[in-house]
């Protein structure tokens, strides 16, 4: 079997550690690594499969010889990812900076895998919360033709990065002890709140994240008419975000029907048996790579409408599992 030289770009980060990890587990054919990060991580040593690798700065000549450039997020994509692709390497990109380029494939591979074969170097990795969203959505969309989609989410805490997970935790300390509790990372403090904005205040109060969700489903479904709306709720949860999504369709759906038809879907789990009080959570999902789904219902207040209740894993299937399904994409 061939194997692939890979670069992993934000080595030293909560992403980059997770696409070492899910490389691993996937058993991905990885022939030489480098892990790269900024000049203040350069010179670390991270053990992978038995060998230590030196984190190198990330520099335009460090991608000479890469076959796959995995970007674990942030401004280093919109610095060195060209550089990456002159230098002959397929960029997978975590970051928001190409998402919404025309000339830029956005791809789930479980939704529109497709969309990679007419890619011209970078290929972008939706928002977390797209993804757990579109994988649910595809399959009834294919189905009953989705008009309208309204999401609430509520997003862990490890979605701001490591730096989210230290706050809440710290927070968590604080509290217990009865000290001053201080916020640094997010906007007010985590620890027994929720807060209703997620990045910042765009158009019509909605915040980028919003703005995120409707135009990258747009984009990802080929659905430009698709009418989405979307609210995003950071809540004090480690891992895993969760979504309450009111779908409406061209075509009636029941309960029943939706739930046959995500239940034989490929990258879902359905866990929906109200008898037995069973239901996805974020500990269902954390450290998996599926898209769990229940609470499916009718919504009897439109003639054609379910509600869902969707989990994953925004660390992996939200971010690293997502970026190396499309390198074993491009590798097929």
């Amino acid at each position: 079997m061939r194997k692939y030289n890979i670069a992993i770009v934000g080595a030293t980060g909560a992403v980059g550690q997770e696409f070492l990890k899910i490389l691993s587990q996937r058993e991905f054919p990885v022939g030489n690594l480098k892990l790269l990060a900024t000049s203040r991580s350069a010179g670390k040593v991270i053990s992978w499969q038995g060998q230590d690798y030196v984190v190198e700065e990330t520099r335009p000549e460090a991608f000479a010889g890469v076959d796959i450039a995995l970007f674990a997020g942030g401004s280093a994509s919109t610095e060195f990812a060209k550089d990456a692709v002159e230098r002959g390497a397929v960029v997978i990109d975590n970051s928001s900076a190409f998402r919404m380029d025309p000339e830029v494939p956005l791809v789930v591979p479980e939704v529109n895998p497709e969309d990679v074969k007419w890619h011209k170097g970078i290929i972008a990795n939706p928002n977390c919360s797209t993804i757990i969203m579109v994988v649910a959505l595809k399959p009834l969309h294919d189905a009953a033709s989705i008009k309208r989609v309204v999401v609430s989410t509520y997003q862990a805490v490890s979605g701001a990065g490591r730096e989210g997970i230290e706050e809440l935790e710290a927070q968590t300390a604080q509290l217990t002890r009865g000290d001053r509790i201080e916020a640094k990372v997010f906007p007010y403090q985590i620890v027994s709140n929720l807060i209703p904005r997620i990045d910042v205040f765009q158009e019509g109060d909605y915040t980028k994240e919003e703005w995120k969700m409707v135009k990258e489903t747009q984009k990802i479904l080929h659905a430009d008419n698709m009418a989405i709306t979307a609210t995003t709720v950071r809540v004090p949860v480690f891992r895993s975000h969760s979504e309450s999504v009111n779908v409406e369709t061209e075509t009636k759906l029941s309960a029943a029907e939706a739930k046959a038809v995500l239940a034989n879907s490929p990258g879902i789990v359905v866990i929906d048996d109200p008898e037995q009080d069973l239901y996805p959570m974020p500990l269902t999902a954390a450290d998996t790579d599926e898209v769990y789904v229940g609470r499916i219902r009718e919504d009897f207040s439109i003639p054609s409408g379910l509600n869902l209740w969707v989990v994953g894993d925004q660390i992996r299937k939200g971010a690293a599992t997502n970026a190396i399904q499309i390198a074993e994409l491009l590798i097929k």
